[in-house]
């Protein structure tokens, strides 16, 4: 982390791209407040006429900073459709426009006589790049070294990867040198597009406003919730398993309590596939300890080395921490997280609670009210499932056909169904909503289609985001060893769903 840069001080690079020079420069002026790092991409802008005005913007505001401009043909993924020629004197004029560095595309660089980039560019500096939207090859040095024989002043190698396994391997080329650029693209790679600076690439890009590649975080997430730029090898990784795994706000939750607490980690969001995948990458990014969501709740207790005796008889981890070795010793929180949502509204004891779901999260819940009193029913799509976590607490299996006729204290769904993006369906019909209470361990969106159906019936409702937080504290406090800023972790994650939920209804 503190070798000079290339490219100046900041290595978090912000990208530009809009379809006209105005949209540009307010991007470019927004951009400026977080990094002096910026790259143009001259290839979004509508035509011609819209790269001279944005150019002809630049000669007379001249902004401090390190610009590099892009402009990437069709047949490289970019959008421009001119030629060669064209390309390189769009290229040429930028770098007259004040440009330091220009991004051209290794198709490009190859059809110049070696060291005619350089003289075209004249004082501006040359960033060979390469990219591949559909997948990371098997040999990237032979890619390294085709990008080294066009002899710019610094490289870029760039691949959608669709395992961790190959977003490790894209960044191991900048290991050790200083004009390598490494980027994991597509969502699997986004951990590792994050710890970029700390493993060594030469720059991190991330956009202010539009995305110009898959896996892409924002330029605010990378500069102040992640803090890459900040991010050394001393750094302690955290992070959230799961599949689906962008609609998690752990990262936001367990990075505000960092930042308060001014500890050196981050929290990550991991994309997980195939859990050996992630199990093999704990070693090489250093991960002292990740949440577990749908759908590695279970299967996560075969891989441990140790748990906790609650969460062994629950038969479900959403905590593990990683001990001296390597060593994983898994825990259940999801079980505080239900026990602190609900005891405050309803006694437990004696009364009856309808548990719809017989998976991780459902099995937390079970013991959880089963040892606060609470006579428990399961509901569940396999039977032979709801029966097992039904004979585990004592409990009944309640039989779909049964819910009109029957009246609960307390529902809770606790599967997946009405999950952001598809907050529009419901679990449960309405009228099979009988009871007092109904929590959604649902968090996002903060009320789903099942709490405004129950609302409607005039019944008390409980938002998953009280679980959530719960169960994200504890989980905090397990792997820190400190008591968890409560007040900051909990006030940015209302915050974000309350600006989610007027985003939304403003659409």
């Amino acid at each position: 982390m503190g070798r000079k840069s290339l490219f100046g001080p900041d290595r978090i690079c912000a990208v530009v791209a809009a379809p006209t020079a105005q949209e540009m420069a307010r991007q470019l002026r927004r951009a400026l407040r977080l990094t002096r790092t910026v790259e143009l991409r001259l290839d979004w802008l509508k035509g011609n006429r819209e790269i001279v005005r944005l150019l002809s913007w630049l000669r007379v505001h001249r902004p401090r900073a390190t610009l590099i401009a892009t402009c990437r043909r069709r047949s490289a993924g970019g959008k421009f459709s001119g030629g060669v020629a064209e390309q390189l004197a769009v290229l040429m004029t930028a770098v007259a426009a004040g440009c330091t560095w220009c991004d051209v595309e290794l198709e490009t660089a190859q059809r110049l006589r070696p060291g005619g980039l350089q003289s075209m560019l004249g004082r501006g500096r040359g960033l060979i790049s390469w990219h591949d939207f559909r997948r990371t090859p098997a040999s990237l040095r032979a890619v390294l070294h085709g990008l080294e024989r066009c002899r710019g002043d610094a490289i870029k190698v760039a691949t959608q990867c669709n395992s961790i396994r190959e977003s490790l391997r894209v960044q191991a080329l900048a290991r050790g040198r200083r004009n390598v650029v490494a980027v994991p693209m597509g969502e699997i790679g986004l951990p590792v597009r994050v710890l970029a600076l700390r493993q060594g690439s030469a720059l991190a890009y991330a956009p202010v406003e539009q995305a110009t590649a898959p896996g892409q975080v924002s330029l605010e997430e990378m500069k102040q919730l992640y803090r890459a730029d900040k991010l050394d090898r001393r750094t302690r990784v955290y992070g959230v398993i799961g599949n689906p795994v962008a609609h998690s706000l752990s990262p936001l939750l367990h990075n505000t309590g960092f930042i308060a607490r001014r500890m050196n980690a981050v929290y990550l969001p991991f994309l997980v596939r195939d859990l050996r995948d992630f199990l093999d990458a704990i070693q090489p990014l250093g991960i002292a300890g990740f949440s577990v969501t749908l759908p590695h709740k279970q299967v996560i207790l075969r891989h441990l080395d140790g748990c906790d005796p609650l969460a062994e008889a629950i038969g479900a981890v959403n905590t593990v921490v990683v001990r001296g070795g390597g060593m994983l010793y898994g825990y259940n929180t999801d079980y505080v997280g239900v026990l602190r949502a609900l005891e405050r509204r309803v006694a437990l004891r004696g009364s009856r609670v309808l548990i719809f779901g017989a998976g991780g999260a459902a099995r937390a819940a079970a013991f959880a009210l089963a040892q606060g009193g609470a006579l428990v029913a399961v509901l569940a799509r396999s039977e032979a499932k709801a029966r097992g976590l039904a004979r585990a607490v004592g409990g009944e299996v309640i039989e779909r056909g049964r819910l009109r006729r029957e009246f609960f204290d307390a529902i809770v769904n606790a599967t997946p169904v009405g999950m952001f993006p598809h907050a529009r369906r419901s679990p449960l019909r309405t009228e099979e909503l009988n009871c007092r209470l109904v929590m959604d361990l649902i968090y996002r969106p903060m009320k789903t289609e099942l709490l405004c159906r129950a609302a409607q019936r005039g019944i008390e409702t409980v938002s998953g985001v009280e679980m959530f937080l719960a169960q994200g504290i504890a989980q905090w406090e397990i792997w820190s060893g400190l008591r968890a800023p409560e007040t900051a972790m909990r006030s940015a994650v209302l915050a974000a769903l309350r600006r989610e939920e007027r985003e939304r209804g403003a659409a």
